[in-house]
């Protein structure tokens, strides 16, 4: 049986708190998550986790509170390995994101592409989806979608911009097709726009300047998933 951990220096609390650090994550290929939920999305997607630490079972409460992120302390904490995760693979929708540097819209975009079994692909600058922000907000989507390198990303690229772009409900959105999308504030410099096969902009109502990346995403998704239906 397996001591209870009680003291804030053991290596297994330790090393959660390394995490924390998107540097330590890169070097060590690992990550951690919080809570059952997603936990269980990772061993539901088969990934088997490095550690598990249960409150009460393995560590005590108290510190288990203190190396977690959340706002009530979690049952338990996990760490997986990233090169578990699933590497990307040649579906008939996905999304390019260009800098999006919010933890919370890469997790949101990244719940999208599972909904729609889409891929993502993300460019230096964006936010790591491993980050406990993002992982959060993916709801484990994380464990199902496919990820790789912007450049990587296969298939017709429609640029989505605020404005100037054909309707989105006027393009083809044939299988193959990916949505690039750039930074919250920015958006799409000009020349990646411009090297896309098409630019689309979903048509708002007056005085709106634009959409929240993570809903324009969302949009996109929807209608490529609407028109292939039929």
């Amino acid at each position: 049986m397996v001591a209870l951990i009680t003291s804030a220096a053991n290596p297994r609390l330790k090393l959660v708190r390394k995490l924390q650090s998107g540097r330590q994550r890169r070097k060590l290929g690992l990550f951690v998550v919080e809570g059952e939920d997603l936990l269980e999305a990772g061993l539901a997607a088969g990934l088997e986790p490095v550690d598990v630490l249960r409150s009460g079972e393995d560590v005590e409460p108290e510190l288990l509170a203190n190396v977690s992120t959340l706002g009530h302390p979690p049952r338990m904490i996990a760490i997986f390995r990233t090169a578990d995760l699933p590497r990307l693979t040649n579906r008939p929708v996905g999304l390019a994101l260009w800098h999006v540097g919010d933890p919370g819209n890469v997790g949101t975009l990244l719940r999208a592409a599972d909904g729609f079994d889409a891929f993502v692909c993300l460019s230096p600058g964006c936010a790591d989806p491993t980050g406990p922000k993002s992982l959060r907000a993916s709801a484990g989507a994380v464990f199902r979608v496919p990820t790789g390198r912007f450049e990587e990303a296969p298939g017709r690229r429609v640029a989505l911009v605020a404005h100037g772009g054909r309707p989105l409900s006027a393009v083809d959105l044939d299988d193959g097709v990916c949505f690039v999308l750039g930074a919250e504030r920015k958006g799409l410099p000009d020349d990646l726009a411009a090297a896309c096969e098409e630019q689309a902009t979903i048509p708002l109502a007056g005085g709106a300047e634009s959409l929240n990346v993570a809903s324009a995403g969302a949009i996109a998704l929807y209608e490529w998933r609407r028109r292939a239906r039929g």
